[in-house]
């Protein structure tokens, strides 16, 4: 056996133990309902040794963190971030609604436990480029790069809201396209009154 081929060996298990500790986390939060899942619990589900599990994540908070965002960046992101995939923006927010709806149990654990904050700031560092797109479209080159980039950064901090709310305190079962509806009546509402502050802005004289 050379040295390539057993690194990538070592390569194959790495990645098997941390998919096998993720799958585990989510699924205990998702059935238990809380964040407050002993490491050796998931590191008996993963298969793993307790070890194992601190030489991959350090730690129960960075495990579950990483879990979460792992969660995002395979089932939704691609379904909404592609610029080559031709997807309405209503269809862009249903897939959003339905990916949350699918996992409440895990995402409404996660933002009321200790790693709510780091959960909400990591996952804005995820949808900020996705808002940039969309920024971009509605707004061309009418926007500087500067007034761009605090747009898409507040429409993710308003979108997160709205999104935690509804996956906290909203009616089991959640309804993904009721919540999509919502969503869509607020877009134009809140895009004409963008439209309407920038325009004001351009035409007032300088000072």
């Amino acid at each position: 056996m050379t040295i390539e081929s057993t690194a990538a060996s070592q390569d194959k298990r790495v990645r098997r133990s941390r998919a096998a500790l993720m799958r585990a986390a989510i699924a205990l939060v998702s059935e238990r309902g809380t964040a407050a899942i002993a490491i050796s619990e998931i590191a008996d589900a993963a298969d793993v040794s307790r070890p194992v599990l601190y030489q991959h994540f350090g730690d129960r908070d960075t495990l579950l963190l990483e879990s979460a965002l792992d969660l995002v960046e395979r089932e939704l992101l691609p379904r909404i971030a592609d610029p080559d995939h031709d997807v309405t923006s209503h269809g862009r927010a249903l897939a959003l609604a339905r990916h949350f709806a699918d996992h409440r149990a895990f995402y409404r654990a996660m933002l009321t436990s200790s790693c709510g904050f780091a959960l909400n700031r990591a996952l804005s560092g995820l949808f900020i480029p996705v808002n940039r797109q969309l920024v971009q479209r509605a707004f061309g080159d009418t926007l500087d790069p500067q007034s761009a980039d605090d747009l898409a950064r507040f429409l993710t901090g308003a979108g997160a809201a709205f999104v935690n709310t509804w996956v906290i305190e909203g009616a089991d079962p959640l309804d993904p396209e009721e919540f999509t509806d919502r969503h869509m009546r607020m877009l134009p509402l809140a895009t004409a009154a963008l439209r309407h502050s920038t325009t004001r802005h351009d035409m007032e004289p300088d000072t």
